[in-house]
């Protein structure tokens, strides 16, 4: 062969290579994560859940991509988010903060692996724990289960109480549940709960502003992925108005609330994380029974309970998993 005509076929080959290379490059998958919330609230998050699917093989960035969809607080925007993601045809959805029933009504095709604090199987998320049964599966954190041992908890702190309010979010999908157990619990307590709405930053402003007015004995913050991410808020507006607050999750009282009583959020959405990478490497939702917390935390800040000026009773500290001097 002529110099001149090896070269010219190897300038060919050259070129051709990286075509070859670039056609031989495996595609990354793409997560779609729809969260009611916002990024800077979630954040603590967000990081939990990137921990979960790094244990299931998956960095973003490197062999994953994830689209974020975040509403900032606001729920009429979730559909939206929710279809632009379903048009995208990401491969798996991660539905938190109250996302997980506009994730449910865009896709039924999709995997879902959700977050959620509702009763799943009244809402038809899944057909049951064990067996979900459609396109959708997660973890559960029993958010809106567990008020009336919140409010058993808050009545033993303060036996004499006459009034205790409850903070709600009525934008949250599992409100007209969490009403119900209080309406129960209070009847079983004896003391009288005093039902405040808020969904917005002014709403807890003004909420806290009545309950003061009330001269409540001590203050229950419903469940609701808005609260949680307004804790500062709440307890800075607890601390001014020197109200006893028992809160969901732990971040509350590790930050300066009273106390708390929740499972790990952290770890739900580590789990979550977890689910994501096993639906990726091929696995259904159908097939993936729905994580139930497998501990229930309950944690008194002592220093909080000293400004506020309560001794917390002896029977109560035995009963804490974690005690914060």
């Amino acid at each position: 062969m002529k110099r001149r005509k090896f070269i010219t076929l190897l300038g060919g080959m050259a070129a051709a290579w990286p075509l070859k290379a670039r056609a031989q490059q495996p595609v990354m998958p793409v997560i779609g994560f729809l969260n009611a919330q916002s990024a800077n609230a979630f954040a603590y998050l967000l990081a939990a859940f990137r921990v979960g699917l790094e244990q299931g093989g998956y960095v973003e960035g490197r062999n994953v991509t994830i689209e974020y969809r975040w509403a900032d607080g606001r729920a009429e925007a979730l559909p939206v988010l929710a279809a632009e993601l379903v048009r995208l045809s990401v491969d798996v959805i991660v539905a938190t903060g109250g996302a997980h029933l506009a994730a449910k009504l865009a896709t039924s095709t999709i995997p879902i692996v959700f977050t959620s604090g509702d009763d799943l199987i009244k809402e038809g998320l899944v057909a049951s724990f064990n067996k979900p049964g459609g396109n959708a599966t997660g973890a559960t954190v029993f958010s809106a289960t567990i008020e009336a041992k919140r409010l058993a908890l808050l009545h033993e702190l303060i036996p004499n109480a006459t009034m205790v309010v409850a903070l709600v979010d009525p934008r949250f999908s599992g409100a007209d549940f969490q009403l119900m157990q209080l309406q129960a619990a209070e009847r079983v307590a004896g003391v009288k709960v005093h039902i405040l709405n808020a969904s917005t930053d002014n709403e807890i402003e003004i909420a806290f502003a009545s309950i003061s007015k009330m001269h409540a004995d001590a203050l229950l913050i419903g469940a609701t992925p808005f609260f949680n991410s307004r804790r500062n808020q709440i307890i800075a507006l607890s601390v001014r108005y020197a109200l006893p607050a028992l809160a969901e999750f732990r971040e509350f009282a590790m930050e300066g609330g009273l106390m708390s009583y929740g499972s790990s959020i952290t770890d739900v959405y580590r789990q979550v994380g977890i689910y994501t990478g096993r639906i990726l490497k091929g696995e259904k939702p159908a097939d993936l029974p729905v994580v139930q917390p497998s501990k229930i935390d309950f944690v008194i800040n002592l220093k909080a309970a000293r400004a506020l000026g309560i001794a917390i009773p002896p029977t109560l500290l035995a009963l804490a998993d974690e005690v914060i001097e």
